[in-house]
């Protein structure tokens, strides 16, 4: 269904379609044509209430089958554990297709009552700040967004931008979407504490498209939680705490369960739990798992209907993330299985690595790098690093001494050799509609030599 109004002035959105062969139904003509005591049946609860894309990050996109109970479930999950009322504000850049968008804002502000203020995602890339500034002026309580966002926002701090903008309001600021850095909350909150964010409202969560949203989530007001665990046994998959200060590597809680809600930390061979402190795929079992993927009944068998080994009966959801449950219970998420760089059988997660070379100099763009392995024929893994400059440094920079400090910065804090570093052009990294890095895409584009070095 559709209206004329969208139909005449979008014609494209009919014909993205046309290969499915919908029958479209024009909303004006129905109301003119429907019959009257016509009785339309109503949804129940095992009804997909919509199609929800994956990113495409790892692998191509996937319509995840959302309910209308999931989508139920998942909203009264979301308020219980924001601790959200009608009363809240929210505002959101976070585009409507994007499952934060759409059911953490747009949704969940339908299923309080509550008012969301809307602005273009492109307003929020050319401008961050006015995010603030919306945040200000319509006093918001809730303003959610990736971890790259943040860094946005530090990066393109102007003190004159800021003058009279009082963040104190903002009492929940979700952080999620992507793996979270502890050193984009300190620099968030130290840059913008002067201006009234309190960095207890950081409030880091877990979720993916296939649980409809959030999986896990902290207490409101009482900031992230931090544990900090030798980069050498973690490599090993396991947690421990560092024996050296150069060892040190500071990991971010994403919070508990929500209620009605189970998280296990499985080993992705053997299908066993693991004990906690132990790294291994983060599997989920709740009420907001979506039914599976759009007619693609081999990837929902592996993904959807996963059973633990020994314990059988139950089904749960296989998320390709990796991390571990400490004591309490907190979730940490360490990376994705499928990015998972294996260097004489060390485990590197690509976007510690990538964190690094973003650190060595202002030049090289934040969340805009990617790290992966390529085979030699000899069968040696060779590590390359792409990294995108800032515009504003291209004619500064030497790259051949940057690209040098890169390369030692690479070995003094994980141990391994850069066989290649590859400075490109801003933008010229590709990323899904949400702002994720494509490593499997990068790495293609790379050996075909189609990235554009930047000059």
């Amino acid at each position: 269904m559709t209206t004329r109004g969208v139909a005449t002035t979008r014609p494209d959105v009919i014909e993205r379609f046309q290969a499915v062969e919908f029958e479209w139904l024009i909303l004006e003509q129905a109301t003119q044509t429907t019959k009257p005591n016509v009785c339309v049946a109503a949804s129940k609860r095992g009804d997909i209430a919509l199609l929800q894309y994956t990113s495409g990050s790892t692998s191509e996109p996937r319509g995840v089958m959302v309910s209308h109970g999931n989508l139920l479930d998942n909203s009264e999950m979301i308020r219980l554990a924001l601790g959200n009322t009608r009363a809240s504000t929210f505002v959101s850049w976070v585009p409507h297709y994007h499952d934060m968008g759409l059911i953490l804002n747009i949704l969940q502000t339908l299923y309080l009552g509550a008012l969301c203020v809307l602005m273009a995602p492109v307003t929020f890339m050319q401008r961050p700040l006015t995010w603030l500034r919306a945040i200000h002026t319509y006093r918001a309580e809730v303003a959610t967004a990736p971890n790259f966002a943040f860094d946005l926002c530090v990066l393109r701090f102007r003190a004159e931008q800021m003058r009279d903008i009082d963040l104190s309001s903002w009492k929940l600021a979700l952080n999620g979407a992507e793996p979270l850095r502890a050193d984009t909350l300190d620099r968030f909150g130290s840059t913008f504490a002067p201006y009234g964010f309190n960095a207890n409202s950081m409030y880091p969560a877990y979720g993916l498209a296939e649980a409809t949203l959030l999986v896990t989530g902290g207490h409101r007001g009482s900031g992230p939680i931090t544990r900090r665990v030798s980069r050498a046994e973690l490599q090993k998959g396991r947690v421990a705490a560092p024996t050296r200060p150069d060892d040190g590597q500071v990991l971010i809680g994403c919070g508990q369960p929500l209620v009605g809600e189970h998280v296990a930390i499985i080993a992705p061979d053997s299908r066993r739990r693991l004990e906690v402190d132990s790294v291994g795929e983060v599997w989920v079992s709740g009420p907001n798992v979506a039914q599976g993927y759009w007619q693609n009944a081999g990837a929902t068998a592996s993904t959807f209907r996963a059973q633990i080994e020994g314990e059988g009966g139950k089904y749960w959801l296989r998320t390709g993330d990796l991390g571990f449950l400490d004591q309490s219970g907190e979730l940490f998420v360490t990376g994705r299985i499928k990015d998972v760089i294996i260097i004489r059988g060390m485990n590197h997660y690509p976007q510690d690595i990538e964190n690094t070379v973003q650190n060595v100099h202002p030049a090289l763009r934040r969340n805009c790098g990617a790290a992966f392995t390529t085979l030699e024929e000899n069968g040696r893994e060779k590590l390359v690093v792409i990294q995108e400059v800032e515009r504003t440094y291209r004619s500064e920079i030497a790259v051949a001494e940057l690209v040098a400090s890169i390369r030692e910065a690479v070995v003094n804090e994980h141990e391994v050799n850069a066989d290649e570093i590859l400075l490109i052009a801003p933008g010229a990294l590709p990323k899904t509609t949400s702002g994720k890095v494509q490593r499997n895409l990068t790495r293609t584009i790379w050996l075909d030599g189609l990235l554009e070095v930047a000059k």
